[in-house]
């Protein structure tokens, strides 16, 4: 594969004199607003505030679903049910969101993307109430289902929202801000709802959560609407690529006119998205597996209470996923545009290191090894995802973006939900949680060799979807 830069230019266009893009432009940046001076020179043009934001967004979401996680123990001894039953919470939660998603990544392309998302944080909230409120299984499992159904739809409109802000040169720190949110969530979530059912209550646990649900909500409304599609103008101007006539004030990118199915069609047509997405996918089975069972793994293997194998689980995979974050970020934004494929690239490494130290957890006894090889993972992982977000957001035109982000929710969804099912299905037939654990090792390695074959077309159709061609 060629180390030659990727050349994002339309030859039909006039070039723009260099001197006329190294200081600042007028452009209208947000909707709404009268244009503004735009400095081309700066890495992040409107500020980190809007990547901080949508990070506590994932942050708080993730926390919230994986409370139970952390107080599984304490809800099974009161309403009773299986580990098949316990996997199959998660999964149905997800699968009820997977309905959703398509519709969600439209009216991300066609609405206000700040409102949705603060709805959908403040839904989340009464939910969470709700949970704790539950006085029989059933219902817990209809409000785990219908919060699972709103939790994901933050996604598309969130993930469109940072595409726009932030361009191509620091996109990947911005996707690693959101995913150190969501991903240090994991962990926290865990941890937090271990130590709150033994100090208090399973109950209060979901209550806890809705305060700084609420408050997010409140954040999110802070954040600017960004025109659709500024992200690339910026890069385009950057790269000298606009006609002189188009470098002025810019209207917003024209809404979508054909049916929803005709554009998922033409998102899903796109090569790499679909390597991404389906990799992807099998990291988030494997993923998904792996956080919602480690602490009953070193429980039941290793001898431990349950809130501190749930303390030690989140501490430690909280740590690998900041290291991993900060590394990921730095080295997939350094070298994009500037070398072939580049975030791909440096993703397929990053994930055959989470795959051969999930492996290791598996087959290797002892707390100390296995939660050595828990933190390698999670900086594997953790250094691989935002390239892949943000690799994502470089293949899909700005207009449709709502729905590219939703067709790779769409997978992860199924991913995420299909984890915790197996295992607990594979428990219970086998006798043995470890054994179990086997079960995503395969789907592991095969998001590696799939991400190989998404990189032969990456950088095509980056060059198409900054071009709008």
């Amino acid at each position: 594969m060629s180390d030659q830069p990727l050349d994002p230019h339309p030859p039909q266009e006039e070039a723009v004199p260099r001197a006329a893009v190294q200081g600042t432009v007028p452009l209208t940046a947000f909707v709404g607003r009268p244009p503004m001076e735009v400095d081309l020179a700066r890495s992040a043009p409107f500020g980190w505030w809007a990547a901080i934001v949508i990070a506590l967004v994932a942050f708080i979401d993730r926390i919230e679903v994986n409370l139970i996680a952390g107080a599984l123990p304490a809800i099974q001894d009161e309403f009773g049910f299986s580990d098949t039953w316990a996997g199959a919470i998660p999964t149905a939660a997800s699968l009820a969101a997977v309905v959703l998603l398509l519709p969600a990544g439209r009216l991300a392309d066609k609405g206000r993307r700040t409102w949705i998302v603060a709805l959908v944080v403040l839904t989340w909230a009464l939910f969470s109430v709700a949970s704790g409120l539950a006085t029989t299984f059933a219902m817990f499992f209809v409000i785990r289902i219908l919060l699972g159904a709103a939790g994901q739809l933050y996604n598309p409109p969130a993930s469109s929202l940072l595409a726009d802000y932030y361009p191509g040169s620091t996109r990947g720190k911005a996707f690693g801000l959101e995913r150190a949110g969501y991903y240090m969530g994991l962990p926290v979530g865990v941890a937090v709802g271990g130590a709150v059912a033994e100090a208090l209550d399973w109950r209060a646990v979901f209550f806890i959560v809705a305060i700084p649900g609420v408050l997010v909500a409140a954040l999110v409304l802070t954040v600017r609407e960004p025109v659709r599609g500024i992200g690339d103008r910026i890069d385009r101007l950057r790269a000298d690529s606009l006609s002189a006539a188009d470098r002025g004030v810019h209207a917003e990118t024209p809404s979508l006119s054909t049916s929803m199915l005709q554009e998922a069609r033409a998102v899903l047509s796109i090569m790499s998205l679909r390597g991404i997405t389906i990799s992807l996918g099998l990291l988030y089975l494997g993923l998904g597996g792996l956080f919602y069972w480690l602490p009953t793994l070193l429980q039941r293997t290793e001898d431990m209470s349950y809130d501190a194998a749930a303390g030690i689980a989140g501490g430690v995979g909280g740590v690998g996923i900041v290291i991993g974050i900060i590394l990921g970020s730095r080295i997939g934004d350094r070298g994009h545009g500037v070398k072939s494929g580049w975030r791909i690239r440096i993703s397929v490494w990053f994930l055959l290191v989470g795959a051969l130290s999930i492996t290791g957890v598996v087959l290797l006894p002892g707390v100390a090894l296995r939660v050595t090889l828990v933190a390698l993972a999670c900086v594997g992982f953790a250094g691989a995802i935002p390239n892949l977000t943000a690799a994502s957001a470089d293949v899909v035109p700005a207009a449709r973006r709502g729905l590219g982000f939703a067709a790779v929710q769409f997978l992860l969804s199924l991913g995420g939900a299909l984890g915790p099912f197996l295992i607990g299905v594979v428990s219970d037939a086998t006798g043995s949680i470890n054994i179990a654990f086997l079960a995503l090792v395969p789907p592991l390695f095969a998001s590696v060799l799939i991400l190989r074959w998404a990189a032969i077309t990456y950088d095509d159709d980056a060059r198409k979807a900054l071009t709008g061609t």
